[in-house]
């Protein structure tokens, strides 16, 4: 019951309702994973079409799961493996750095985002097979424009 009333006062106050809402999310955590990632897939794949980071952000913002970004850095990272040039791998650089300049990934999401596709590469490439080496110079780029830390970097696995 203390618990319940130290959570009604969190969420009447101003900032603390927008505090806790940013952290946890206020309504998105009712919606399946399924359509989750669905919706991420199609926010980064209409972030390929318009270049629009800031369209981007708003859209991830307002599917109300932060606890989920975690999805959208895996989904970003395994779309610069699976392309073909440089437009993607330059405008998920971008975006990345611009959710992680806002605030908007934090740091757990995006080192659970990358460990996912660490995990997964083995499979990745073996539909992709130069993954490995895009994967290492993506992580690198990363590295050197401060979204991961040098331990998550060094986890990257190499050939």
């Amino acid at each position: 019951r203390a618990a319940l009333d130290r959570a009604t006062v969190l969420l009447s106050m101003t900032k603390g309702g927008k505090r806790i809402d940013n952290v946890w999310g206020s309504g998105g955590g009712q919606q399946s994973v399924k359509h989750l990632v669905k919706e991420i897939d199609m926010l980064l794949k209409e972030y390929l079409l318009s270049g629009d980071v800031l369209e981007a952000e708003r859209c991830l913002q307002e599917l109300e799961v932060p606890h989920f970004h975690h999805e959208l850095v895996y989904e970003a990272v395994v779309m610069v493996l699976e392309s073909t040039g440089e437009k993607t791998f330059k405008m998920m650089l971008d975006l990345l750095k611009s959710l992680w300049k806002s605030s908007v990934i934090t740091v757990d999401q995006m080192k659970r985002g990358y460990e996912r596709v660490y995990c997964e590469i083995p499979d990745i490439n073996l539909d992709v097979p130069r993954s490995y080496s895009v994967l290492e110079r993506f992580v690198e780029e990363c590295f050197q424009a401060g979204i991961i830390s040098k331990p998550l970097r060094d986890l990257c696995p190499s050939r």
